[in-house]
């Protein structure tokens, strides 16, 4: 019962990492309203919302804040990572502009009109966490070179409120998932295997994460053990972003 009396936001709730979050925080006694584009998000209050509008994202938080009174964690996870990112010389201004705006954008937003409900508490403060990835620490030659940069933003701004807000109460941590098991990660590889085995050969587990691996990090940033834990890249990587070469 590690989130007892908390109220979390969680956004990209239909998604795999979104959805494993919705229950380990459930489970570990915590009301969570479940944000997404699609109906039917996981958690005690469903909502849609575009999170790249900023009118749909301050009604969002309302709506949460009227329904238990409180919002206490908001963990900024939604994003995307589309097939026609790649190398800086193919990708359109188009589709780079897509991504930073639903994985940048958004988390500006929700940062932007989610904090002011978590000073409000009484006493004032709460946890921010922020999906990054560990592409924000490291270069790939396999570019998807919009999704790279925008999380590479979701750090630096991390960074910045984690320092700005720490004497307020208000901590801001940013989540750096490796390769992760979920639908997205299948989509992008089940038509070329070998795509995947060139990823999963720099792992030095040999494996890709799990959705719950990821969920019980957030878990962990969300709950009161992170108390003094702000400004920082937490990696759940598999020894990813450590490795020179790997375990033959």
């Amino acid at each position: 019962m590690r989130l007892a009396g908390k109220v979390c936001v969680v956004t990209g709730a239909c998604g795999g990492i979104g959805a494993a979050s919705v229950e380990v925080f459930r489970r570990e006694g915590a009301k969570v309203v479940g944000v997404d584009l699609r109906p039917g998000s996981p958690g005690d209050l469903a909502l849609e919302a575009d999170l790249t509008d900023e009118q749909q994202v301050s009604e969002m938080f309302a709506a949460a804040k009227s329904r238990f009174g409180r919002i206490d964690v908001l963990f900024n996870n939604a994003g995307i990572s589309p097939t026609d990112d790649g190398s800086v010389l193919d990708t359109t201004l188009e589709a780079y502009e897509r991504v930073q705006n639903a994985n940048l954008k958004s988390v500006f937003l929700c940062c932007k009109h989610g904090i002011p409900h978590l000073l409000a508490n009484d006493p004032k403060g709460g946890s921010v966490i922020n999906t990054a990835s560990f592409v924000a620490v490291m270069g790939a030659a396999t570019s998807q070179i919009s999704y790279t940069a925008s999380k590479g933003g979701v750090l630096a701004l991390t960074r910045e409120l984690g320092v700005e807000f720490a004497r307020s109460g208000v901590r801001v941590n940013a989540l750096c998932p490796g390769p992760v098991d979920t639908p997205l990660l299948q989509e992008l590889f089940a038509k070329d295997p070998e795509r995947a085995a060139r990823r999963l050969v720099h792992v030095p587990m040999g494996r890709f994460g799990s959705a719950e691996e990821i969920a019980n990090g957030a878990l962990f940033l969300a709950s009161d053990e992170s108390s003094y834990v702000t400004a920082t890249t937490f990696l759940i990587d598999g020894g990813l972003s450590g490795a020179y070469t790997t375990p033959l």
